[in-house]
């Protein structure tokens, strides 16, 4: 997902920096620089458990999700690095209780929860010349979004002018089951935090800016963040 081709919400992130931005928004050369449910309940700050036990508890956060509109399979974390496996940690912040707060040098999202811990996911981020920094906010929030492309992936990548109209929400979406579209100043950015159905992408720089979390982890996310979420995307 989101990869340089058939990546994630081309329409709105993917391309995000093929695409002119008014002025006030996410400043473009910052940008190119380069519950506690779940398991937290294995402990806080990555507290020693057997690797039997985190892959139970991980085989259960990331199960499969029937009762979504379009059914979403079991994660193979066998592909994921247990490291980016949900957890709650200690995460000291001056941030106000339900910021997301991005981490790209180490691949991660966190969910402050103000106690002086904080919900991590393991996510992608953007690739060497898409990362970015600054401060946005959850202007919109989606449920099984249609992913447009833009003009500039059509014209690079013919194949992407099938879905010129619009490609319905569904698995094979390259938004996912949930998105969070960051704003600036009443304007969108053209940035997202998505749901990923790549487990290999998590740990990786792939997009082209946006942030992929696995679908149970955004969804996770999702629920708890409300519109007007201050966002915080740190530098790389």
């Amino acid at each position: 997902m989101i990869r340089d081709g058939w990546n994630a919400g081309a329409g709105d992130r993917d391309e995000a920096a093929l695409r002119g931005r008014p002025a006030g928004l996410l400043n473009r050369r910052s940008f190119l620089a380069g519950s506690a449910a779940g398991l937290g309940a294995l402990g806080l700050a990555g507290c020693a458990t057997s690797d039997g036990l985190l892959l139970a508890e991980a085989a259960k956060v990331y199960g499969p999700m029937p009762d979504e509109k379009f059914p979403i399979p079991a994660v193979d974390i066998s592909k994921v690095n247990p490291k980016y496996y949900r957890r709650t940690v200690r995460y000291d912040t001056k941030e106000a209780a339900g910021t997301i707060i991005v981490d790209p040098s180490n691949y991660y999202v966190y969910r402050v929860e103000g106690d002086g811990s904080a919900t991590r996911y393991g996510a992608n981020v953007g690739r060497d010349g898409f990362l970015w920094s600054g401060d946005a906010y959850v202007g919109r929030k989606s449920e099984w979004a249609t992913w447009t492309p833009p003009k500039e992936m059509i014209k690079r990548q013919p194949e992407a002018a099938k879905y010129a109209r619009g490609m319905p929400g569904g698995l094979d979406n390259p938004l996912g089951a949930r998105t969070l579209h960051l704003y600036q100043n009443g304007a969108y950015t053209l940035y997202t935090i998505y749901a990923s159905s790549d487990p290999e992408s998590i740990g990786s720089g792939i997009t082209s800016g946006c942030v992929g979390l696995l679908s149970q982890d955004m969804i996770h996310l999702y629920a708890r963040t409300p519109v007007k979420t201050k966002v915080v995307v740190l530098p790389a």
